[in-house]
């Protein structure tokens, strides 16, 4: 199980996917899907399109991955997770078929939720890959389009050391005569979308080309924005409820993906892209991104935990002009966390933790990491610990920022 120990569980096949959609009556062709992948990005600009989608009246389901607090997270349709009793039911009744094929969790986990939008109705499903794009078992999808957002250095033990070689995974989700989106124009990769697009005969559309945001305001609970298309105004003040500084990122791929859906016959007005955009964690239950959890001392969380991703983080963090920071941090095993730890400023209080799986970074490892790019903190054995030690030492007038890894964030017990 990847979430928990990391590459050792990735299979580089679509075999047994393809062998469990084949037994389940391919689930997957009986509803309408868009495909989203990415570095950095892919799970808030899956979370818009699903909101956004619901606003405008489709019963939508959502795939996304990992869970934070309960693996019914990755199957939710408007908003609403899996029940518990299908996924019982959905594993008693495959139990032979998965004792055959030999399914990986996250194989399992995909056929499950493909057969879940199938049986509900849904009418589009946006489907978030769960590792790089080309031999992802989500990849089985004929989709209306597909969006890749950000790319950056994430796994490269899995998908390549440099940015062309990630590039080429995530692109092996464009299909033969589908509408592809890449919401940011990087230019050393460009050449990688133009070839894999021209290979397929895809339609590829860079979303910076035609889509410029401006941000007007940005505070602790979302961001205001205008919206130029092509040159002109398209959405004026356009209000977004998730507050981290890099969705105006992912935004420009969100809103590029949508006007193509319009263009291949959904009835989306701008109308129900405000109000997806407005209310996106409201609709869709995303937690986790740039998210307060209290005041007095200000104490934020994020999931975000490679290079570029802690980068935004600390940029934001440094906007709030904070008289101290504390924070609490901890990391995976199969992450460059020493590259990470150069980039955290010295003089932030730390408290260094380790999540309750077995992929996370020791943190006697940690520490030890951190005291050679001299930062200066102590180690607790817990998550709830560490937050605790920092809520301790906190004055009213002070920052907590609990993040580092998805998994530390998922032991936030309020979250």
């Amino acid at each position: 199980m990847f979430q928990r120990i990391g590459n050792a569980a990735f299979k580089k096949s679509l075999d047994n996917i393809v062998a469990l959609c084949d037994a389940l009556g391919q689930p997957q062709t009986k509803f309408k899907t868009v495909h989203v992948a990415g570095t950095n990005g892919k799970g808030s600009s899956s979370h818009m399109l699903a909101a956004v989608l619901q606003s405008a009246g489709y019963k939508t389901g959502l795939y996304t991955s990992p869970h934070l607090k309960s693996f019914t997270e990755r199957v939710r349709i408007n908003g609403v997770e899996l029940p518990q009793d299908y996924l019982i039911h959905f594993v008693e009744q495959n139990k032979d078929l998965f004792e055959q094929v030999k399914p990986s969790f996250f194989e399992m986990t995909v056929a499950l939720a493909f057969q879940y939008f199938a049986d509900e109705g849904v009418e589009v499903a946006v489907i978030e890959v769960g590792l790089g794009g080309r031999l992802d078992s989500t990849n089985i999808i004929k989709p209306e389009l597909s969006l890749i957002t950000n790319i950056g250095f994430d796994h490269q033990a899995l998908l390549g050391n440099t940015l062309a070689e990630i590039a080429g995974e995530k692109a092996g989700i464009i299909k033969a005569h589908t509408p592809a989106v890449v919401s940011t124009k990087q230019a050393e990769i460009v050449h990688v979308f133009e070839q894999k697009a021209a290979l397929e005969q895809a339609p590829l559309h860079f979303a910076t080309d035609h889509i410029r945001m401006q941000v007007l305001e940005q505070n602790l609970e979302g961001q205001v924005y205008d919206v130029y298309r092509e040159g002109y105004i398209w959405l004026q003040s356009l209000q977004g409820d998730l507050a981290g500084i890099y969705q105006q990122y992912n935004l420009p791929g969100v809103l590029q993906s949508l006007l193509l859906l319009r263009e291949r016959g959904f009835l989306i007005t701008d109308e129900a892209i405000r109000q997806g955009i407005a209310h996106a964690k409201t609709i869709t239950g995303l937690k986790g991104r740039w998210q307060v959890l209290g005041y007095k001392p200000l104490t934020i969380c994020d999931t975000g935990h490679n290079v570029d991703g802690i980068k935004q983080i600390l940029a934001q963090l440094s906007a709030l002009k904070p008289k101290q920071v504390h924070l609490v941090f901890g990391a995976v095993n199969d992450k460059d966390v020493t590259t990470i730890l150069q980039l955290l400023p010295k003089g932030y209080t730390y408290y260094f933790c380790q999540a309750q799986i077995p992929r996370a970074l020791p943190v006697a490892e940690l520490k030890e990491k951190a005291d050679q790019v001299g930062l200066k903190g102590d180690s607790y054995s817990t998550v709830r610990d560490a937050i605790d030690a920092a809520r301790g030492n906190a004055q009213p007038d002070e920052v907590i920022f609990i993040g580092g890894s998805t998994f530390v964030v998922a032991e936030i017990d309020e979250l």
